[in-house]
């Protein structure tokens, strides 16, 4: 059933993710118009579907039917995504049989290229314009909450925070210039400002103000690692004790709250270094249950572990923010922004080597795992997936690369500059290899995602 169900969560997500991005397509078209001979909801051989000449019917319509510039809508085999077809148009279909007749008023051919362009970019448009209705409905319903802390609580062993010299407590006061208010924004300047430039972090260190200088090259890649800082106001609790350890025979239980090693309060990471600090040592270790204080002596193994799984929950102070229906949208357009920085950011880390292809890109499988994941923790997560991935499929469709539709824009610029048509026999071979690069792309994402399942 648990296999069911994450087909049905992928091929909800897939399905209204294309089709979206296909109306996009299609309204465009027909605003500008040009006929469309289909709009298919899944791809394949045609189950069955609706046209104003044959009416509703089963099965594929006959080869020499001339629907006469109307479309037929069908359901087709397989139902992942689906697809529009433009009369005049080489797509990835490849059918070129137009070419052997002279343009057509209705063509997509025969159109002007502000025209060629819109219709191009409407699918695009139409999945920024769903990540946005989606974020404004979420930010709607359930507010946001900030966590209106910029005090540093642990800073990992080693981690590029740590080199850059950043203490716990220290209170970040500005990355490159930019005021921070809030722990959300420390993480985003990061990360979106370490794309093109060295970052500046100034702090405030007891009575002293200082700036540390950081290379953007050594942020880490966002998919990879953290940058190693955490705020404070995290509260460490046990989210799974393994039978037969040490943490078990002392009675630990999951949903305890840890409160200090030895006398020592500790968060996530001192907690881990404390313990790790004392392999094969007794230590006191002081924990919350509800309203209960326990201590009790354990020994951790020779690796330094006493058989537990731990999370975090931010107990700070939080300013949670109610919008109304009209003020929700521009902090639904402010989302779009900022996951829109996020994911070119990545994509601009992958061109230049410095993020790691088999963590950075996921396939049809870990798709379908974390629609399945979304969907069990509640249907604003799901939607928010959704939102997420519609913004990656438009910010993938507009690259500059073959057989996606910035690789049709890039046919258009270059006939609007030299003022001719790219030879429609190029045009193909160009589509192909592209087409052929992105299922050898394809196979690789399918293949680790397999290998990681």
């Amino acid at each position: 059933m648990d296999i069911i169900s994450t087909l049905f969560y992928f091929i909800i997500t897939i399905g209204v993710l294309v089709l979206v991005h296909e109306f996009g397509h299609f309204l465009a078209a027909i605003s500008c118009g040009m006929r469309a001979e289909v709009f298919a909801f899944g791809m394949g051989n045609r189950l069955c579907g609706w046209n104003k000449k044959t009416k509703f019917t089963f099965g594929k319509l006959p080869r020499d039917l001339d629907l006469e510039g109307d479309t037929d809508y069908r359901i087709a085999m397989f139902p992942i995504g689906g697809y529009v077809k433009i009369l005049g148009m080489i797509d990835e279909s490849m059918d070129t049989e137009f070419l052997k007749q002279e343009p057509q008023p209705w063509e997509f051919r025969s159109k002007p290229k502000w025209q060629r362009a819109i219709v191009l970019s409407a699918g695009v448009l139409m999945n920024l314009l769903l990540a946005v209705l989606i974020f404004w409905g979420i930010i709607y319903h359930q507010g946001k909450t900030i966590r209106p802390v910029t005090e540093i609580g642990y800073v990992v062993k080693e981690s590029p925070a740590n080199l850059a010299g950043l203490q716990k407590g220290d209170k970040i006061l500005s990355i490159n210039n930019q005021t921070i208010t809030n722990w959300d924004e420390i993480e985003l300047s990061i990360y979106t400002e370490s794309v093109t430039k060295d970052l500046a972090i100034e702090i405030q260190r007891g009575e002293q103000r200082m700036t540390l200088p950081l290379h953007r090259s050594d942020v880490p890649d966002i998919s990879e690692e953290r940058f190693g800082i955490l705020p404070s106001g995290l509260i460490v609790y046990v989210e799974s004790v393994e039978q037969g350890k040490p943490a078990e025979k002392i009675g630990m239980q999951p949903g305890d709250t840890i409160l200090a090693v030895n006398g020592i309060a500790v968060g996530m990471g001192s907690l881990q270094d404390e313990i790790h600090a004392n392999a094969g040592k007794e230590v006191l270790l002081t924990w919350m249950r509800g309203t209960e204080k326990m201590d009790a002596r354990v020994t951790p193994n020779a690796e330094g572990f006493i058989g537990i799984g731990l999370g975090t929950v931010y107990n700070g102070p939080t300013d949670h923010k109610k919008y109304s229906f009209f003020s929700a949208l521009p902090a639904g357009i402010m989302e779009l922004k900022t996951t829109s920085v996020l994911f070119l950011s990545n994509i601009y880390q992958l061109i230049v080597g410095k993020a790691s292809l088999s963590k950075s890109v996921g396939g049809p499988v870990k798709i379908a795992q974390m629609a399945k994941r979304s969907a069990d923790s509640g249907i604003i997560n799901f939607f928010g997936f959704i939102a997420l991935l519609s913004i990656s499929l438009a910010l993938l469709n507009i690259l500059p690369f073959p057989a996606l539709d910035g690789g049709h824009l890039v046919f258009l610029a270059y006939e609007a500059v030299f003022r001719r048509e790219v030879p429609a026999k190029v045009k193909i071979v160009i589509q192909q290899t592209g087409f052929i690069l992105l299922l050898v792309l394809l196979a690789f994402v399918l293949y680790n995602d397999v290998i990681n399942f």
